[in-house]
């Protein structure tokens, strides 16, 4: 059965995917009106046995605006004409949406700001306020 790589350490089977297709909206001329050519890709990532407890948390968590209340994701392409190509683009952004979910972030390092960048941001202010005090005072 044909797997696809997410992660090292996470494939999942083709099976698990199912394929809509639909009119689109996009480029095509009189073939829109007769061609289904928009692709979405719907993963049930609550049903899945391949993730994990904790992957399925992530994901859920991380692409919460693309999961509907079934736990179904779903990545729609109608960006070509032909419907191989938008299945195509459907299957790489599906690839690319759950590798950044599952993956953490590299935890951030704490960083100070220049003693330098300290300096010029007071001095700018000071500039600033010796401008705003020159412009309520009356010349002779």
């Amino acid at each position: 059965m044909p797997q696809i790589e997410i992660a090292p350490g996470l494939a999942i089977p083709d099976q698990e995917l199912r394929y809509v297709a639909s009119r689109s909206g996009g480029p095509g001329g009189q073939n829109v009106n007769k061609v289904n050519s928009r692709i979405t890709l719907l993963f049930d990532v609550a049903a899945s046995p391949t993730l994990d407890a904790a992957q399925k948390e992530k994901i859920s968590a991380r692409l919460r605006s693309r999961i509907n209340r079934d736990g179904i994701l779903q990545v729609s392409s109608q960006r070509h004409r032909d419907q191989g190509m938008n299945r195509a683009a459907a299957l790489e952004r599906f690839i690319e949406l759950l590798r950044d979910a599952v993956t953490d972030a590299p935890p951030r390092r704490k960083t100070r700001t220049p003693r330098a960048a300290k300096r010029r941001r007071i001095e700018e202010k000071k500039k600033r306020g010796m401008l705003k005090a020159l412009r309520g005072r009356k010349l002779e």
